[in-house]
């Protein structure tokens, strides 16, 4: 598969500190690409590093197959519209006349698409207020307005739903979705909210302390998010014996709930509660969380489990 943005064992040092070990990636054209870490785990100067914010201290990375030490870059990257840590607007302007600037900076001639730009981060109907006035996520969606000026190949976006209120965060999600199918745009967006970001992605990197701990396409993500039925009885104590007996795999929550984690079908559970002289009082599909997944990649990097 082809990719927009390729990233060869980037380093950054300051100091004796490392924020970022080694990092390679590749982020695949037309893709929504999650890069998922806790907050300092090195998303930001990834950004930084690649939007030419900020050198790396080894390593190198390539954009639309230009690499990071060829002078055609700074051209390159005027085919890359970002937003890292805070939108870059001016809030004595109004949205219509900080996208005309961001024209007016890339060289554009007409103004004729910036209604339709605006439309695009429903910003259409705010005509002469000034951005200083705007709501964060009214100032959000006008950084992407900003971001995409031009028509870039690749959108590098740095938790842009941190902060919005639950009605943001659904309107930035359809935002970047029809961004990504209509206009055909990548998009690298960092975020720790893993299960908001899982509505949006179709690739995963996992970073932890400046390392990958794993990349992995949305699809087999999924198939790896453990499954596990959760079983309300009478008595966990009485019943996990024979899970025990049985080599089944499962985890207590309290006294009267168990999630097994093995493949069992309801009428063996049954017939295994009723040896244990436990009632069944309910099963239903309780499976891991992707925040979940991810604290046990960390968990195995960090050699708890």
């Amino acid at each position: 598969m082809e990719s927009v943005l390729s990233i060869k064992d980037l380093t950054k040092v300051y100091g004796k500190f490392s924020v970022l070990k080694g990092v390679t990636l590749d982020i695949p054209k037309g893709s929504i690409f999650g890069l998922v870490g806790r907050n300092g785990a090195g998303k930001t100067t990834l950004m930084r590093i690649v939007t030419g914010l900020a050198e790396p201290t080894s390593g190198s990375y390539s954009l639309s197959g230009i690499s990071s030490t060829d002078k055609k870059i700074l051209s390159v990257r005027r085919r890359m519209g970002s937003i890292i840590e805070s939108p870059a607007i001016y809030r004595n302007l109004s949205a219509y006349d900080n996208v005309k600037l961001q024209y007016i900076n890339l060289g554009m001639t007409s103004y004729d698409s910036i209604p339709e730009l605006l439309e695009l981060v429903d910003l259409q109907g705010t005509g002469k207020k000034k951005a200083g006035k705007f709501s964060l996520g009214m100032r959000q969606r006008l950084g992407i307005a900003v971001a995409l000026c031009g028509n870039p190949d690749i959108l590098i976006l740095d938790e842009p739903i941190n902060g919005l209120d639950p009605q943001g965060i659904i309107q930035m999600r359809e935002i970047l979705l029809k961004i990504n199918h209509e206009r055909h745009t990548t998009i690298l967006i960092s975020s720790h909210i893993l299960e908001e970001l899982s509505k949006l992605a179709t690739h995963y990197a996992f970073i932890e302390k400046g390392e990958i701990l794993q990349t992995l396409s949305s699809h087999d993500l999924m198939s790896k998010v453990r499954k596990a039925s959760r079983l309300v009885v009478t008595s966990t104590e009485l019943l996990c014996p024979l899970f025990d007996r049985e080599g089944i795999e499962y985890k207590v929550e309290n006294e009267e709930t168990v999630d097994i984690f093995s493949d069992i079908s309801a009428t063996r559970i049954i017939a295994l509660a009723n040896e244990a002289g436990v009632e069944v009082v309910s099963i239903s599909d309780n499976n891991e969380s992707l925040e979940g997944y991810f604290m046990n990649l960390v968990a195995k990097k960090d050699g708890i489990v």
